[in-house]
């Protein structure tokens, strides 16, 4: 290996804030993509990089009470499902949903263990705020993930008051289900835990990007667990809105994809990406963490390059990819753009998986429909 390809597999430069003609800031950073059989097609820095997924573990969180059987019992709906899947923003409907499942589970709200932050949605914490009142732990962000891991504790018989317990029988059940689809060993996976108190995992981005490229083509996979991944993805899919919310990048990435992703950020700068139309996975690591700023000019770049998502496409998400720097007077003084080309491991491979996504087949997700 050359030290040209040594030096590039460092955290690479990703995204630069510009204001007038020069570059004030840089946030370093490093992408994985990767197809569902564990190859590498592309990179940019580091594809081993370690760190935390946060947020981005979400989908595998949820994923057990799917495959369980947990969500039938129960009777979850798509719209509960990717509220569980969720880093939602507070919205009325997300509380609707969230508090839906806890009635389902003969739970209320003091059973969540998430803790209290104003929500995400400016409105709603308007609302709060006009009304007097303080937020609850159904607005934190993560509330419908752990309602889904309430559903688990219910499903199975279990207790629910030591549910985020990195022992508990739940915990245990979601570590082995991401090592699985990362073909880590769970006794590798590094384990902390969240701002919401859950366990959360560290892995390499390569093996992060595997998950997700497993999400996005789970047809190798045995049952019941290939049938719970479709069912996971297609809600995500179907109701983009429960997994975000107006105006995050989650929400608009999935809805001018119309079907052809799904995806999930985290905190500290981190993203997930399920390319469906080319089975692959993507993950995203911004160094610094700063997320809010550089994670949408690096997620959508990276698309881009792959031809994932189209010029009108990306043009649709340009307050993502090339958000403005404005001054306290609201002038626009500057951008946040990308500024990374992908390494592609293998060109033919790649080939491959571009043929894919512009094949109009869907494989078995052709039935997921976009709801408003």
């Amino acid at each position: 290996m050359s030290d040209e390809r040594q030096i590039s597999r460092y955290p690479t430069p990703l995204v630069e804030v510009n204001r007038g003609s020069y570059a004030e800031a840089v946030h370093y950073g490093a992408i994985a993509v990767v197809d569902a059989q564990g190859s590498l097609v592309a990179h940019a820095g580091d594809p081993d990089l370690v760190t935390y997924l946060r947020s981005s573990a979400k989908p595998f969180q949820l994923l057990p009470l799917v495959e369980s059987g947990g969500a039938d019992r129960f009777g979850f709906n798509d719209k509960e499902l990717a509220v569980m899947a969720a880093s939602h923003s507070g919205e009325p409907r997300h509380l609707e949903a969230v508090r839906g499942i806890l009635e389902k589970i003969g739970l209320d709200e003091s059973a969540l263990q998430c803790g209290v932050h104003w929500p995400l949605s400016e409105e709603s914490a308007r609302v709060l705020r006009e009304a007097g009142r303080e937020p609850a732990p159904i607005y934190n962000n993560c509330s419908g993930k752990h309602t889904g891991m309430l559903a688990q504790c219910a499903a199975r018989g279990l207790s629910t008051h030591d549910y985020l317990d990195p022992r508990h029988p739940i915990q245990v059940t979601i570590l082995e289900t991401l090592a699985a689809l990362c073909h880590v060993d769970s006794g590798a996976i590094g384990v902390g835990i969240d701002g919401c108190s859950a366990p959360c995992f560290a892995i390499p981005l390569r093996a992060c990007a595997l998950a997700f490229a497993c999400l996005a083509d789970p047809f190798g996979l045995p049952e019941p667990r290939r049938s719970a991944i479709q069912r996971v993805v297609r809600a995500m899919m179907a109701y983009p809105e429960m997994v975000g919310g107006e105006g995050r990048l989650d929400t608009d990435l999935m809805r001018a994809a119309q079907g052809r992703l799904m995806c999930k950020g985290g905190a500290e700068g981190y993203h997930g990406i399920g390319v469906v139309k080319g089975g692959l996975g993507i993950a995203i690591k911004i160094v610094d963490g700063n997320g809010q700023r550089a994670g949408g000019p690096a997620a959508i770049e990276a698309l881009r390059q792959m031809g994932i998502l189209d010029g009108g496409e990306v043009e649709l998400l340009r307050k993502h990819y090339r958000p403005a720097v404005r001054n306290h007077r609201g002038l626009e003084v500057g951008e946040v753009r990308p500024v990374f080309e992908l390494v592609y491991e293998s060109r033919e491979l790649f080939t491959v998986h571009r043929l894919l996504m512009t094949d109009n087949g869907l494989g078995d997700y052709s039935t997921c429909q976009m709801r408003s």
